[in-house]
């Protein structure tokens, strides 16, 4: 049926995702649950997103306890930023909060937030509730998000609780106008062809 008067245009909105690495730095993973297993799964995710030439935002939290230079502070090697990637400095949970990171998906044409980093229930949830009401589409990737292994019996979740926990709460996530994914690493798709197979 053509377009006219009165009739929503028939064009599709590209679909232009965004790789997000959220505080992969360390310190943190030092402490992290599955932490070998996480960073692998983001860095075939920074590979693939390279190849397909979306962009790769890596946010690293600067604060008191991971002071700015430190090299606790510093991203893993096997997830450093390639030459001309962003990265986002941020002192809160929320990603988009007095940083630039909302200007830097803008100025990309960025319509979906891939999110992964650490930690599930604090900066990764955090960025991703932040993504989905400023407007952009969510995918959570299902072994590309992480928390802390905190030692003894405690108030907290497990780990292994929260990354499911997390996982099966944006399965079941609606937002008007939005669309909300929980896809494992290999099932990402950057636009520049079929995702991987894993391995």
């Amino acid at each position: 049926m053509p377009d006219g008067p009165g009739v929503v245009p028939s064009v599709v909105p590209p679909h232009t995702p965004a790789l997000l690495v959220i505080d992969m730095q360390n310190t943190l993973v030092a402490m992290a649950y599955r932490a070998a297993g996480t960073v692998a799964a983001i860095a075939r995710l920074q590979e693939r997103a390279r190849a397909a030439g979306a962009p790769v935002v890596l946010v690293q939290q600067g604060d008191e306890e991971l002071e700015p230079g430190t090299d606790g502070w510093r991203i893993v090697p096997e997830l450093a930023p390639a030459p001309g990637e962003t990265v986002v400095p941020k002192a809160a949970p929320d990603s988009f909060l007095d940083t630039e990171l909302d200007a830097v998906l803008r100025a990309r044409g960025t319509t979906e937030a891939v999110v992964t980093g650490f930690a599930t229930e604090i900066c990764v949830e955090s960025t991703a509730r932040q993504a989905l009401s400023r407007g952009y589409d969510v995918v959570l990737v299902a072994d590309g998000h992480t928390t802390s292994v905190r030692p003894g019996p405690g108030p907290y979740a497990a780990p292994e609780v929260s990354v499911a926990h997390h996982n099966e709460i944006y399965r079941n996530l609606r937002y008007p106008g939005r669309r909300v994914r929980v896809l494992p690493a290999a099932d990402v798709d950057f636009g520049g062809g079929a995702p991987a197979a894993a391995g």
